[in-house]
């Protein structure tokens, strides 16, 4: 089974091909042992792509933890360049087919690699991020032990818990990250992203992902944090967001309400590995 090793700002993935978007969930078995940084071959999750049937290839995402996510800025961006560059996609704008809906991509630079996606509009429905118990602006308070966490919830066809801290760098990420992620408040569990506000137009984030752990970026958590820093009055619709693997430029367009992200995807090897069973 050939594979490619690829990452979004460090986010990494193994990237395989199927036959169809229904036959990819051959490799959801696998991801666990495929993704395991010291027995396999190590990785945040797997993109799988191939042919689309009504957009022009699919993507689907299994976790390390072998859950299955519904949506991935950083592998949308590694999926397109890996399909533009293997002629999957014949284009450099094209319609990619994912659990969350169609989403469309263009490769806006070839050195280096630059992707700009069109991640659609946020969702802000409670019943549909899913989220339970919020307020206005989709707030809630969670408790935990001795920490008071004021979240905001929102949706890019996953889901996210965007809190604002004063410094993203004293966040015990490793100890709130799992514990959030799994709050009742969130009956599909949710990413997590805590958000220090530099300026009207940059912020800087760090993520707990849901089914990965702690990664060095996040692409649809980098979009729900400028959504929800915007809801709350803290920045513009345009900011450069840093992550801990670089730095992301997400758009909130006021006119068809969707988010745009543009960033970098970058190839790291090719390989082998015995075909899942």
């Amino acid at each position: 089974m050939d594979f490619t090793k690829m990452h979004g700002l460090g986010n990494d993935f193994i990237v395989v091909e199927a036959e169809s978007f229904d036959r990819a969930s051959v490799f959801q078995p696998v991801a666990r042992t495929w993704c395991d940084r010291h027995f396999g071959i190590g990785a945040d999750g797997i993109l799988v792509t191939g042919p689309g049937e009504a957009q022009d290839i699919f993507m689907r995402i299994f976790n390390g933890d072998g859950s299955e996510a519904e949506m991935c800025g950083n592998g949308i961006r590694c999926v397109a360049l890996y399909a533009r560059q293997r002629g999957l996609a014949v284009r450099d704008e094209f319609a990619v087919q994912t659990l969350a809906g169609p989403r469309w991509v263009e490769i806006v630079s070839s050195s280096p690699p630059q992707v700009r996606v069109d991640m659609g509009q946020p969702i802000l429905n409670p019943a549909d991020i899913p989220v339970q118990g919020a307020a206005a602006n989709n707030h809630l308070s969670v408790t935990w032990e001795d920490q008071y966490f004021n979240i905001t919830a929102v949706s890019m066809g996953n889901p996210h818990a965007v809190i604002l801290v004063d410094d993203a760098n004293q966040v015990p990420l490793e100890i709130w990250g799992p514990r959030l992620e799994k709050d009742p408040h969130f009956p599909a569990n949710t990413n997590v992203e805590f958000v220090q506000i530099l300026s009207e137009r940059e912020i800087k984030v760090r993520v707990w992902e849901r089914g990965a752990g702690i990664t060095l970026a996040c692409g649809t958590g980098a979009c729900a944090s400028l959504v929800a820093c915007h809801l709350l009055g803290k920045i513009g619709r345009q900011a450069q967001v840093h992550l801990p693997g670089g730095d992301l430029w997400i758009e909130w367009n006021q006119d068809n309400n969707h988010v745009y992200m543009t960033g970098t995807a970058t190839e790291v090897f090719r390989g082998v590995i015995g075909d899942p069973k």
